[in-house]
């Protein structure tokens, strides 16, 4: 079963029903809650999905959102030797080093899918946007 490492990014298309990225983000979605994939994300996502959720959706609709989330997918937590190897990255966003750190810490990672590439060109990981994951699974 393929390791998939979910940028933020994929989370909200699929929970916050953002067109026209929900059809593929909430297909890969369901493949993680389906035990096709072993989808992961960061804790950092976590919280930061909360803060941007609750902007479009109730507090009790978000929280049980994330239930449903670290139900179906794994959380990397972000510790300090993620944190010191994403000060040490080429990134320019942290953010995406912290993820980009988190993936990079679980050995067997098989790709990310975000749609925010510009921020990923300097990942050691393989990068897909969802159309691309989905196209090569076919």
């Amino acid at each position: 079963m393929k390791n998939i490492f979910i940028d933020i990014n994929i989370l909200m298309d699929v929970f916050a029903e953002r067109k026209p990225f929900f059809k593929n983000s909430l297909k890969i979605y369901m493949l993680g809650s389906e035990k096709k994939l072993n989808l992961f994300t960061s804790s950092n996502t976590i919280t930061t999905l909360h803060y941007l959720l609750k902007k479009v959706i109730s507090e009790d609709k978000t929280r049980q959102v994330l239930e449903n989330i670290i139900e179906n997918v794994n959380v990397i937590p972000i510790d300090k030797n993620i944190i010191k190897k994403s000060l040490k990255s080429k990134h320019k966003d942290f953010e995406d080093a912290i993820h980009i750190a988190a993936a990079q810490s679980i050995n067997t990672m098989d790709c990310i899918i975000t749609r925010d590439f510009k921020d990923y060109k300097f990942s050691e990981i393989d990068v897909f946007s969802p159309d691309e994951f989905l196209n090569l699974t076919k």
